[in-house]
This record gives structure tokens, sequence and C-alpha cells, in this order.
């Protein structure tokens, strides 16, 4: 009897002993991958460009471009719960076609995420847009001041112009010393009379003299002989430029021609407005956040992608692809730190995400470590960069 109580009590702890184990067996595969066999949750993303128009050259293709690297790289990774996809808006390069954009994305397609639009002035037309929806709004490259201040759900990645142009001219000022100059901006436009606020201010809190403040119309003026004949005329020790892509490389060029020589000073000078500029770049400083020769986490393997022809167009054989920009290494962050957001938000809910991207702090990007200011805004390292040889080298 004692003998068969001993059997019993063997059997049953074996038997529980199995199931035990059988149950950790089946909980290994959650350990090592909870998501292993669970299809990701789909979000989809509007994306507001300038497909057309004035800016599809400097803006729309170099950021439609990055963003399908960007798009993929997230989407393949297997430490990601969702999926991104795109509805692509064309705002036709103008402040009217990007609200248009906007209220689409909203109202019809039911968007609660939208990347763009691309300038400052588009952009304080439509975050307000964005906020009174409760749509999380992200530009990559607006950089006027005070632009996210208006609400919680507006977002951006280029340093904002209170960040990159004090701090630029602290330091060139500290290098050059000069003591008079010049400066030529856009009227027209909120990133340029932005900039050239900001230049005004900071040059007179320095006692730096603005011999005169010369101004043009971006998408109108292609000869800015007048402008830069009257600057030439004063001397000035250095000539601060506010624009958007279009004239920087034909003010260099007449700059180049009328033989000035002091050194032009330009925010967000890219490697094709040198290379359109050719000679006339040379020796020209631009205050930016991102460089292709600046050694940040995975930005050589960035550009080296945005290099390669396949999948993204075709190229001849033996051709070399083309380069990346200011712009087009923002979105390419921007989309990375928002599949961050995503990750890290409690739900796919516009307000989750909102709060987790609220949150991002010291993450990794090829801008560098990079964080988000209680007003929404862009905190990582500016760069102050400078042409020799024809390429864009860091300002020392």
């Amino acid at each position: 009897m004692q003998k068969r109580n001993i059997s019993i009590f063997c059997t049953v702890l074996a038997i529980s002993a199995f199931s035990i184990w059988l149950s950790g067996c089946e909980k290994i595969p959650q350990i090592i991958d909870p998501t292993m066999d669970m299809p990701k949750e789909e979000i989809t993303v509007g994306v507001v460009l300038p497909m057309s128009g004035r800016h599809e050259l400097s803006f729309g293709y170099p950021i439609h471009r990055t963003l399908q690297i960007a798009l993929r790289e997230v989407n393949d990774s297997k430490l990601t719960r969702t999926k991104l996809k795109f509805i692509y808006e064309d705002d036709q390069s103008t402040v009217e076609g990007a609200i248009n954009a906007y209220n689409k994305l909203i109202h019809e397609d039911n968007v609660s995420i939208i990347l763009g639009p691309t300038t400052s002035s588009a952009t304080k037309e439509t975050f307000p847009i964005a906020q009174e929806n409760q749509v999380l709004a992200i530009s990559p490259t607006s950089a006027a001041r005070g632009l996210s201040a208006i609400g919680d759900f507006v977002f951006r990645i280029a340093l904002t112009t209170d960040v990159l142009v004090p701090n630029g001219i602290e330091k060139t000022h500290a290098i050059l010393g000069y003591k008079k100059v010049a400066t030529l901006y856009d009227e027209t436009d909120e990133f340029s009379k932005d900039g050239e606020k900001a230049v005004q201010e900071k040059l007179a809190a320095i006692n730096v003299e603005v011999l005169t403040s010369e101004t043009f119309q971006g998408g109108s003026d292609t000869d800015f002989s007048d402008q830069l004949t009257r600057i030439n005329e004063l001397n000035p020790d250095a000539i601060f430029v506010s624009s958007l892509p279009g004239e920087k490389p034909e003010i260099l060029l007449k700059g180049h021609e009328l033989g000035i020589t002091a050194p032009f000073i330009i925010r967000t000078l890219t490697d094709a407005e040198v290379e359109a500029a050719g000679e006339a770049a040379e020796g020209v400083i631009t205050f930016v956040g991102w460089g292709s020769n600046i050694d940040t986490p995975g930005n050589q393997a960035f550009i080296k992608e945005f290099g390669n022809c396949q999948p993204y167009e075709e190229c001849a054989v033996g051709s070399p692809g083309p380069k990346p920009n200011n712009y087009a290494a923002r979105a390419y962050a921007a989309l990375h730190i928002l599949a961050e957001a995503i990750e890290n938000a409690v739900s796919t809910d516009a307000a989750d995400i909102r709060d987790a991207l609220a949150n991002i702090r010291d993450f990794d990007t090829i801008l560098g470590k990079f964080s988000f200011d209680e007003n929404g805004d862009a905190v990582y390292d500016p760069k102050i960069l400078i042409v020799k040889n024809g390429e864009l080298v860091l300002f020392e």
C-alpha cells in the first residue's frame, strides 16, 4: 500500500513537472519575440510636399526620395509593431496649395498624422488647421520662430532661427571680426524675413553696424545687380543673405561677377547650390543643422543609400547617384523620430503619439542627439560650414 502511494505520488509529480515544462516551452517564443506571428498595424501618414512649382527640385524631389528610403527602413524593421503608409499631396509650392492639402488629408482621407509642409510661410498657415483638428503635424524643414508654439499637436525638425542665427554669428564674428556688414533678404518669405530680423537683433547686441538692408522678391526677381552694386559700394566686411533655395546661387554668381570680396554668410546652403554657383560659392559660410561631411550616427550610410539609383529611379549605368541636401536629411530624421514615438506611445491615437513625441530625448539621428523642447521645436547641435575647394566643410 505504501509503495502504491509512493508510485502515485511520483506519477503526479512527474506529470506536474512535465506540465510546467510544457507551459514554459509555450512561453519561449513570446519571450524571444512577442510579435513574431502578429501582423503589423498600419498607420496612414499624410505627406504635404511641393511636387511641382518653384520648390519642386530643392524641397519636393529630395524629400520624396528620402521618405521612400526611410519608409522602407521603418517598415522592414522587426523591432516595430506598426507599418506606415503614405498619402502624398502636392502643395504646388504655394501657401494656398498647402492649406488645401491639409484640409483634404484631414477631412477626406481622415489621417491623424501629417508630415509637412516645407516652408515657414506654408507652415504658419497650416499648423493652426492641424491644432484645431487635433491632428499631429510635423514639418521637417520650416524654421521661422514661434510656429510650433501655437499648440501641442505641432512639431518641427529643423533648428529654428533663434538657435542657428545667434550661434552662427557669435562664432563667425569671433573669428572674422566683422565690424560693418550689409544684409539682403526676401521680403515675401516668412523664413527669410524672420532670418533678417534675427540677424539684425544679434548684430545690434554685439555692436556690429549694419550699413544697409536690401530686399528682393523670391520667385520674381532674378537679377540682383542693383542690390549688390549698392552693397559693394559701401565696402562691408560681410554680407548676410536670408533666402529660400532658388535665389541663392544667382545671388552668389552676381556677387562674383561684380567683384565682391566680402564673405557671404547664408543660412542653409546646400551642396547642390554650391555646385550651381561654382567658383562664386568659394568661401561662403552657412549656418546649418546637418552636413554631408558630419560624423553623426548613420549619416554616411544614409548618404550612400540616397545615391543608389534603384529602387528610387532609373540612372545611367556607372553614373553617380544624387546627393541628399539639408531638407532631405531632416525629412529622413523626421520619419525615424516619428516611428520611435509610435513605438513608445501607449496607443496609435494621435494624442498618445503626440505625448510620446514630446518626450523624445537624446535620440540618435543623422542630425545628432535629438530632443524636442517644450514648444515642440528641435534641440540638437547646430553646425557652421564653409565652402572650401567646392565642398562644404566645418568652419573652424
